[in-house]
């Protein structure tokens, strides 16, 4: 397991620097993950590899699988903002609900846009 966070360490590591030299156009954890998936990829049949790969998945497994851990921050963040979200609730979930909605609708339209650009979108 320890070879296995190293290596998932390192590619943030590497995710990190890219993202500020790209001027944090992308997050480095997101850059860092693509890396891993892309590289996990490509020396999947590697044998010498084997035994890093394998290590990687098992702790990227772990990782998951107790992934609701690291929300009990928020939740306890929540509980100790209790009297804002009273105050301010409504406000809030209007906020939420219409961020959303700008959300789904833009990234149809983006969709939309590149399927178009790339010749893949057919209107009948």
């Amino acid at each position: 397991m320890l070879v296995g966070i190293t290596i998932l360490l390192v590619f943030q590591l590497i995710g990190e620097i890219s993202a500020y030299f790209l001027g944090g156009l992308v997050p480095g954890p997101v850059i860092g993950m693509a890396m891993v998936a892309v590289v996990l990829m490509l020396t999947g049949g590697v044998t010498s590899l084997a035994p890093a790969h394998r290590q990687t998945i098992e702790t990227s497994k772990a990782i998951l699988a107790n992934l609701g851990i690291l929300f009990v921050p928020a939740g306890v963040g929540i509980v100790q903002h209790l009297d804002f979200i009273r105050d301010r609730g409504l406000a809030l979930l209007a906020i939420v609900l219409l961020s959303t909605v700008i959300t789904l609708t833009v990234t149809v339209w983006v969709f939309i846009l590149v399927k178009r650009l790339s010749g893949g979108y057919r209107h009948d």
